[in-house]
């Protein structure tokens, strides 16, 4: 890591530690101060707001270090953690959980103790797992992509038919589809967390690998890369991630795409420094969004999926920009 990736790190962890303070400090009641004398508001601030912050920002960072991984494993820099699939199984695992509720009482009980969480990460998986068996494996990266689209579409297509067949489940999935950090628990920041440094630790474990990749599949096998092992550990990686954000917070766009760009913004960089400092930059833009969430027209609360989407897109377009400007010039 050279000095200017070490600034970077430095800058990123005072901007989440930043964020982190002002998350706290923020609610749908305005304004409140760290310390405060009052339980009520004490209990808001290290119950609700603290457990929802961290969350947040575990969600991002697991998000951007899936998307980071999805980049460098496709060698394409608009891969995105739902490449695979994982958004329309996680939708489609939601829907049938909101159908079997009005279907009976022993359907009920099951789905309530399997809970929407639960549903979210068993269909982003199951997604992942569906879209192995269509491309026959790990070994042609296009296959994969292209089981990826058809399971997305697929998918997809049963959780509308779904949504149109019982219309009372629609507001739940437009909740869903929007992204929300509202109902994060210490439960589930406990269960991001794990899941971010297990993924964290095998991604690292896979970094030179994926910079050997990046040379071309020829010659990273000419240096002794045994590639469908990596590329199985990855993408268990990337199922992970996505999973475990998922079914916290629902579908929030374009953080696992913008934030490997914006470190890849500060020159060029390895796969490791990637790795290591994109999960930062994620988590910074999830938890900024929320605040904004919380704060644009409150006491009422935006989706944080709308923010990010706003964020991320205006994002890519100057990016856009800058580049046909640079192109001009050339």
């Amino acid at each position: 890591m050279t000095a200017r990736h070490r600034l970077w790190l430095v800058a990123l962890l005072l901007g989440s530690a930043a964020l982190l303070a002002l998350g706290l400090a923020i609610g749908s009641t305005g304004w409140s101060p760290w310390l405060n004398a009052d339980p009520t508001m004490s209990m808001i601030l290290w119950d609700i707001r603290a457990p929802r912050s961290l969350g947040a920002w575990t969600a991002g960072a697991l998000l951007a270090l899936a998307g980071a991984v999805a980049q460098g494993l496709f060698r394409n820099p608009l891969a995105d953690p739902y490449l695979l699939g994982c958004s329309a199984g996680a939708s489609l695992g939601v829907a049938m959980l909101l159908f079997a509720m009005g279907l009976s009482p022993a359907a009920t009980a099951l789905a309530l103790r399997v809970g929407m969480t639960g549903a979210a990460f068993v269909g982003a998986v199951g997604a992942v797992l569906l879209t192995l068996v269509l491309a026959r494996g790990v070994e042609q990266t296009l296959r994969l992509l292209l089981a990826g689209v058809v399971v997305g579409v697929v998918l997809g297509s049963g959780s509308a038919l779904l949504t149109l067949m019982n219309p009372d489940i629609m507001r739940a999935m437009q909740a869903f589809m929007l992204g929300s950090t509202g109902y994060v628990g210490w439960s589930a920041v406990q269960i991001m967390a794990a899941a971010l440094l297990l993924c964290m630790l095998v991604a690292l474990g896979c970094s030179r690998t994926l910079d050997a990749l990046s040379l071309g599949e020829a010659t990273a096998r000419s240096l002794g890369v045994r590639l469908p092992l990596v590329r199985l550990l990855l993408i268990a990686v990337l199922a992970l991630a996505t999973g475990a954000a998922v079914a916290q917070c629902g579908l929030v766009a374009f953080v696992g795409l913008v934030a490997p760009h914006l470190v890849r913004s500060c020159g060029a960089i390895t796969h490791r420094t990637l790795l290591l400092l994109s999960p930062l930059a994620g988590g910074m833009l999830l938890l900024a969004a929320d605040i904004g969430a919380r704060w644009v027209i409150a006491p009422q609360e935006l989706p944080v999926g709308i923010i990010t989407a706003l964020l991320g897109g205006s994002y890519l377009l100057y990016l856009m920009h800058r580049r046909n400007v640079r192109g001009g010039v050339r």
